[in-house]
């Protein structure tokens, strides 16, 4: 995409829909796209995935190879009565049978979703008695911990497949491996309608059950094209997604877009460290990096040295998503990569990346870029009689988007009035506050429920946390609103430190005096609190609310993402 402009004016959802292959008659079904047309189409031996273990061995895998392995996952379902419309549930962490049970599941018509790794018991139960599975697909040692004494609790749940090998077999689950050696590998692919239910995804509310997002197969169409032109993703890259399988980036942007561009996928089952990233991107020649903010913190934590001392050459596109990047960390890439990382916004509910910093385009650090082609993306006032578009630069409202797009969600699995509450007047309503400027360049303030309203200002914590993020102590920020008889609510931040910085009482007004410095007195923090840590979900999400409802001695809600629960 050379002319951002260009083609936002030229290119809509139908020429999306034509750069897939389809059914005769218009079918649709994501795993064909990812996998079985290129091998149709002579690709077959071409890299697929890459996978590095633990221990740094490399295991690879065809196109031609994951047809098979996924043909034979999609033969084992209907083996065991299953097809069309089962639900496959998976708690793994980054292996191989966790994308050869997403994509064969796909291929057998039913529908897949990733549960994390980490979640507990309790979580475990409520998503898999929400969503009905069908089948988890685990290995022992989770199975053994966190599910086997609630299995009787889950009525739908008829197999449980376990990825281990083992001597010893537990009694009511199915060895994965030695079931897979005995089923063929030839499978014809269900031929599913665009509508038809493909990906269940859970993400949590602030209180209440956790919500399960549907997905179709038309959802392919977003995932595809988004990886194209907002990751500028190309047949013969070599691509890293860096996020945990059990969020929906994923399977989105881990597992989907990837593939159905033919590109070749990194696969890292180790957690994060600093120096073993670092090799995996000058070792595997990375050429397209999608991470974290929380990530890309932890790495400017570790310090520039690092990637100065490797030959990073291969990358040439590195992009960010799961919270805003705050503007040091574009900074700092420019500084250590010689390229920036491009953050974008997209939520669960919207499926696929909504909008971007694209490759062409000059990158604002802190802005989240502008709406993907074919996505009408507005600022709204709203009320309760109705919405108002706010078209002054920089006026703080509602992001929306016009309904239309083929990622969007089609429900809440059976809460058709939390769902129907996402919509108004053919807007969806994100939930997000932001602002656009005169270029057409969107930035978050914040979540809704996160804006501070202090003595008639109103506050996007990201503006406060990343002035913050200047310090050159600082390493995150989080901030918050707390009670205040005279203004409402006042700021109070929570910052985490650099390695060899101290927390004291004189760093703590230092950082007081900085933040009014570059803010001024109405918004900069009243308080600032000096942590070790900060409580965030999985994907990386800083948890705000849950820092104010500890403040403030308030519930909790749903705290089963949380990285590590308390």
């Amino acid at each position: 995409m050379p002319d951002y402009d260009a083609a936002y004016a030229q290119l809509d959802w139908e020429v999306f829909r034509s750069w897939l292959d389809y059914f005769p008659g218009g079918g649709l079904n994501i795993a064909h796209e990812a996998i079985d047309r290129h091998v149709a189409h002579g690709r077959g031996s071409h890299e697929a995935l890459r996978w590095i273990r633990k221990s740094g061995e490399v295991q690879r895998y065809s196109y031609a190879d994951l047809k098979t392995e996924t043909d034979r996952f999609a033969n084992l379902l209907v083996n065991l009565g299953l097809g069309k419309g089962a639900r496959v549930f998976s708690m793994l962490g980054r292996v191989p049978e966790l994308y050869i049970a997403a994509l064969g599941t796909l291929k057998a018509g039913g529908v897949f979703c990733p549960l994390y790794s980490a979640f507990g018991p309790e979580p475990v139960r409520a998503r898999m008695t929400i969503g009905e599975a069908d089948v988890l697909v685990t290995n022992a040692q989770t199975y053994t911990r966190k599910i086997a004494a609630y299995r009787a609790d889950i009525p739908s749940l008829k197999h449980v497949l376990l990825t281990q090998d083992g001597t010893d077999t537990i009694p009511g689950t199915i060895d994965l491996k030695a079931a897979l050696a005995e089923t063929p590998a030839q499978f014809e692919l269900v031929q599913t309608a665009p509508e038809d239910m493909a990906l269940l995804h859970f993400t949590s509310g602030t209180t209440g059950r956790p919500k399960g997002a549907v997905h179709v197969h038309e959802a392919v169409v977003a995932h595809h094209a988004t990886g194209r032109i907002a990751l500028d993703l190309r047949p013969y890259d070599t691509y890293w997604c860096t996020a945990d399988p059990g969020w929906v980036t994923g399977t989105s942007y881990g597992i989907i877009a990837p593939l159905t561009v033919g590109a070749t996928m990194v696969v890292d089952e180790a957690e994060f460290e600093a120096n073993r990233w670092y090799d995996t991107l000058e070792r595997e020649k990375v050429t397209v990096w999608y991470t974290a903010p929380t990530a890309i913190r932890l790495l400017m934590k570790a310090g520039a040295e690092l990637p100065r001392t490797r030959d990073l050459s291969s990358l040439r596109f590195m992009a960010s998503v799961g919270e805003p990047l705050n503007p040091e960390a574009v900074t700092w890439s420019h500084a250590v990569f010689g390229k920036p990382f491009h953050d974008n916004w997209w939520q669960t509910e919207t499926g696929g990346i909504m909008i971007a910093n694209y490759a062409s385009m000059d990158v604002k650090p802190g802005s989240m870029g502008k709406p993907l082609p074919g996505v009408a993306a507005g600022i709204l006032e709203v009320s309760e009689t109705g919405t108002g578009v706010i078209d002054k630069p920089m006026a703080v409202g509602h992001l929306a988007l016009r309904r239309g797009w083929p990622s969007i969600f089609r429900s809440y699995l059976n809460e058709e009035k939390r769902f129907a509450a996402c919509f108004r007047d053919g807007w969806y309503l994100s939930g997000d506050l932001a602002m656009r400027d005169v270029d057409g360049y969107f930035w978050f303030v914040g979540r809704a429920d996160d804006v501070i309203k202090s003595a008639g200002h109103l506050i996007g914590p990201f503006e406060v946390e990343s002035a913050l993020i200047e310090h050159p102590a600082v390493a995150e920020a989080a901030v918050i609103g707390i009670p205040d008889e005279r203004a409402g609510e006042v700021v109070k931040a929570f910052v985490t430190l650099h390695a060899g910085q101290a927390g004291s009482d004189a760093l703590a007004k230092e950082l007081l005096g900085h933040a009014r410095k570059l803010l001024g007195a109405a918004i900069a923090p009243r308080q600032i609190e000096i942590v070790d840590d900060l409580p965030r979900t999985r994907s990386g999400k800083i948890m705000r609310r849950l820092l104010k409802a500890r403040e403030l001695g308030l519930p909790e809600g749903d705290i089963s993402t949380l990285e590590t629960p308390a």
